[in-house]
């Protein structure tokens, strides 16, 4: 896998951009962990992505060649035994009203196709312009392109969202409602509309997200020091938490120790 983050027009919308292909090392199912973000992908090469409705099912559901990923609170199971080249963006809360035209809770928990936002020609050139790029960097300069055509110019995220990404996980949400100026429901409708998910369900995927990385990055720390450093009441708190989010304890998933964090292979 190649990955970069986003130049810098595209920064506000985008977080990282990859393109992986089927000469990695793998095997035949992996599970997707969420992060709260939703993502772009096409395939630029090779069969339909496919999902299992579990880790034990076969043969699953053939996905569209080019799709939305929208944001998740659930993991999900995907094989990964045939080959494929894709290409991927991450987007970030707002982006998905800008590029797409949908509001993101209606992407949500979910694999739309692609031409259901962009015409049939419009995502079989996008593929087509991507493929016929020489390196995997061309490829991902070249997705960038694509993407600044379709942005509206000065465009940005609602502020009272924006105010309120940069402080969630850190204050209570009630008091970040008060400080927008909106109701509660209102406020609500607004973060769903732009990001996919609650304020309060997107604040606990971060907080898993964060707790992820820390269990990925760092085989010597307890667990009873990973939920306090993570913002969990205790151990057991953010025991259920990872579960829920991973289908795995952390004890599980430090013993299976994937190449990437939110990518689990399974045997």
């Amino acid at each position: 896998m190649y990955a970069r983050n986003a130049c810098a027009a595209l920064a506000p919308f985008v977080g990282r951009l990859w393109i992986s292909d089927s000469d990695e090392p793998g095997g035949q199912r992996e599970l997707v962990l969420p992060t709260g973000f939703a993502y772009l992908i096409l395939r630029l090469w090779g069969e339909a992505p496919r999902v299992l409705e579990s880790a034990d099912a076969l043969p699953g559901a053939d996905l569209p060649s080019a799709l939305i990923g929208g944001a998740r609170a659930g993991y999900y199971v995907r094989d990964v035994s045939r080959p494929a080249c894709s290409v991927g963006v991450e987007l970030l809360p707002g982006a998905a009203q800008w590029l797409f035209g949908t509001p993101a809770h209606l992407l949500a928990e979910a694999h739309t196709p692609l031409d259901g936002c962009w015409s049939s020609s419009q995502v079989e050139s996008a593929r087509d312009q991507i493929a016929s790029e020489p390196t995997p960097e061309a490829r991902l300069a070249r997705l960038e392109r694509i993407l600044l055509a379709r942005l509206p110019r000065l465009r940005a995220l609602h502020p009272a969202i924006a105010a309120a990404l940069a402080e969630l996980g850190t204050r209570d949400v009630g008091a970040l409602v008060r400080d927008s100026g909106y109701s509660h429901r209102g406020f609500n409708n607004l973060f769903h509309a732009s990001v996919g998910l609650t304020p309060k369900l997107f604040a606990r995927v971060k907080r898993f997200s964060h707790a992820l990385a820390c269990v990925h990055g760092d085989d010597e720390l307890s667990l009873a020091t990973l939920a306090a450093t993570c913002g969990y009441s205790d151990q057991a708190h953010f025991t259920r938490d990872f579960r829920e989010f991973s289908g795995l304890t952390p004890a599980r998933y430090r013993a299976v120790s994937p190449r990437y964090s939110n990518h689990v292979p399974l045997r």
